[in-house]
């Protein structure tokens, strides 16, 4: 198997869900372990990066070590995402947002499989919709760390602005409602339903 790490960002306000998403339960497990559970399955490290890591200790979350954002740079995932990319080690990275309920261990380890695929010059493994890419549940090489800061001094703060500028691979999705995040009390009651 591919060495990888994960990352998990749990550094956004949630301020359309309008409480902290990381501690929303779904069946009786909040998010944030939910999501390190699975990625658990296909990583020996997982960084949550987060502003705040004493609001999750009480949490289940063993291998997991915290990088402490600073609160008052909050300043999007691109930085959060910078932050624990100076501590990976591995070739590649696990990027995940904390409120994906619907991940499943079977569709990452077989996008881990896939890796060995990746041409030499992409700096990612990403899903494309007609939005863009998926930034926040995909693979990215720790070797683009410099042209991530390089595009964070310069001020960039988007995704998409930062990865327009370099070869991607397209990241096959067999199985879209594994990207459905959780943002609001509503995609909260949808998970419940279904």
């Amino acid at each position: 198997m591919t060495t990888l790490t994960t990352i998990v960002l749990a550094g956004g306000k949630s301020s359309r869900m309008g409480e902290d998403k990381a501690l929303i339960s779904i069946q009786g497990i909040p998010l944030l372990p939910r999501v390190c559970n699975v990625a658990k399955n296909c990583t020996d490290t997982i960084y949550i990066v987060t502003p705040w890591p004493e609001r999750y200790q009480h949490l289940p979350l063993p291998r997991c070590e915290f990088i402490q954002e600073n609160p008052s740079d909050t300043q999007g995932p691109l930085v959060g995402f910078a932050q624990g990319l100076g501590r990976v080690k591995t070739e590649w990275v696990l990027l995940l947002a904390c409120d994906l309920p619907n991940l499943r261990v079977e569709v990452l380890q077989d996008w881990v499989k896939r890796l060995d695929t990746v041409e030499e010059e992409n700096i990612a493994f990403l899903v494309k919709n007609t939005k863009g890419w998926e930034p926040l549940c995909g693979f990215y090489r720790s070797c683009c760390l410099p042209l991530l800061l390089d595009f964070i001094n310069q001020g960039g703060r988007s995704f998409q602005k930062w990865l327009k500028q370099y070869p991607v691979k397209v990241l096959p999705l067999s199985e879209p409602d594994i990207l459905f995040n959780c943002n609001t009390p509503e995609d909260v009651q949808q998970l419940l339903v279904n």
